[in-house]
């Protein structure tokens, strides 16, 4: 029998939550939505459609195991043990918010409304979960590890990423850095550098792809799309956001595959507002300013996605 003290359900907010935080009022949320022509009856179906399965989630978990929520704005601070069961009731980043902060803590990701959400990483549904945590519960589930990509700094500081790590500036100004990859040098004048997992290579690099696809069928409408990245499980893909060539920088080092032994080592050239954050939460980030030398690779720790 696994030993399993309780479970976190992590959970965020709804877009309608939200707006209600910054209006103070239902009311005065619909208002300045209807007002500048929005349909505010969207965002109350999707609120509505969430409070319903995240309701049956905690009914059915209280039945199995003793549970406490936690919100996503507080997955930095809290402390996991290796003694909890993790189930996040999505959308698909929020499972990437909570996997770099739980070490290998097995995760049940459900999806809450299928018809807003992709899914590509919630296998489960509010109806169906339950199975899944009673296997965690007796010690004979299935896991889908997962790969996480690493910054570290050179003063031992770092963060974890499950879809991807950004390098740059915390503007939208330039970031001046000096990128160096296998056996090549290069100073960069760029928006920044996007690192992907494997898990990731659906989300953030997906864009990417998607507008160099864009661009290519602009100027040669015959050709058909780009593919999108083949990462195996443990390789990370970086590629450089918009690399500007100028007398003092070069745009010939925009994209790679970094493995356990080929990092990539990144020098920041900014005076001030360099950063790195992971997916997507600027307010977990690491101070990236002129001196600061990061180290990006894979990282030692796996997240454990439970499978069906």
């Amino acid at each position: 029998m696994s030993q399993r003290d309780y479970a976190i359900l992590v959970r965020g907010k709804t877009r309608l939550e939200q707006l209600v935080e910054r209006f103070n009022t239902p009311a005065q949320a619909r208002f300045y939505i209807e007002s500048v022509g929005g349909e505010f009856a969207e965002y109350e179906a999707e609120n509505e459609r969430f409070q319903a399965s995240f309701s049956l989630v905690q009914r059915q978990l209280s039945a199995l195991i003793k549970n406490k929520i936690v919100e996503r704005a507080y997955l930095p601070s809290f402390l996991f043990n290796p003694q909890q069961l993790v189930v996040v009731v999505g959308p698909d980043g929020l499972v990437a918010n909570t996997a770099k902060y739980v070490g290998g803590i097995p995760i049940v990701a459900i999806n809450p409304d299928p018809e807003r959400n992709d899914g590509v990483l919630l296998p489960f549904t509010p109806r169906n979960f339950g199975p899944a945590v009673e296997r965690v519960l007796t010690g004979k589930f299935r896991v889908r590890e997962a790969a996480l990509a690493e910054a570290r700094l050179q003063d031992g500081q770092r963060l974890l990423a499950f879809n991807d790590l950004f390098i740059g500036a915390a503007s939208h100004v330039s970031a001046r850095y000096r990128i160096s990859y296998q056996r090549t040098t290069e100073t960069h004048s760029s928006s920044g550098i996007i690192v992907s997992t494997a898990s990731g290579a659906t989300g953030w690099l997906s864009s990417i792809f998607n507008m160099t696809a864009g661009l290519t069928e602009f100027l040669d409408p015959a050709e058909d799309a780009l593919p999108r990245p083949a990462l195996a499980p443990e390789e990370l893909l970086f590629v450089v956001r918009e690399a500007f060539r100028s007398q003092r920088t070069q745009c010939g080092l925009t994209a790679g595959v970094l493995t356990a032994n080929v990092p990539l080592v990144v020098e920041s050239m900014m005076p001030t507002n360099g950063v790195i954050f992971s997916d997507g939460v600027e307010s977990d980030f690491l101070h990236f300013n002129a001196g600061a030398i990061a180290t990006i690779g894979v990282a030692k720790e796996k997240a454990s996605l439970v499978v069906g």
